[in-house]
């Protein structure tokens, strides 16, 4: 088992603050910003920030799925989602970048081993990261619009 990494980054014309507020809004916001991968999205616990507990299904190829229930932690500048059903983890930084912020994200997870691994670490960074970039540019849109 090796750990697979994906990531992402995106700049936005908007305050620190108001990226994370939308980000750490799983109440209101984040729903919307997800796109077509994401399923069956619902909060189970909280809504807004840290102690919230949110659940999707993460439709990452036609056959191969993940049912996520992710507690979320914040910390600084960072906000984090701890899969509990997996290793999975994924987490924001939003950073001031110029007159706006830099929004990086990076989701880690321990993948299989074998040639199976080997073809989830090749290949599935580069399917995450499209799935990445569509939220961080919906999230980019809203904030700008």
């Amino acid at each position: 088992m090796g750990q697979v990494t994906a990531s992402a980054a995106i700049q936005i014309n908007a305050a620190p603050e108001a990226v994370t507020a939308a980000l750490v809004d799983y109440a209101n916001v984040r729903e919307g910003l997800l796109p077509e991968n994401y399923r069956d999205y619902r909060v189970d616990e909280g809504g807004t920030g840290a102690g919230t507990v949110v659940h999707w299904i993460l439709q990452a190829t036609e056959k191969r799925q993940r049912d996520v229930l992710a507690d979320v932690t914040v910390a600084g500048d960072t906000i984090t989602e701890t899969d509990r059903n997996s290793t999975m983890v994924t987490t924001y930084r939003v950073t001031a970048a110029g007159s706006g912020s830099q929004v990086e994200t990076t989701t880690t997870w321990k993948g299989a081993g074998g040639i199976g691994g080997f073809f989830e670490k090749t290949f599935a960074p580069k399917g995450l990261n499209r799935i990445q970039t569509a939220l961080l540019t919906n999230l980019k849109n809203r904030l700008e619009s």
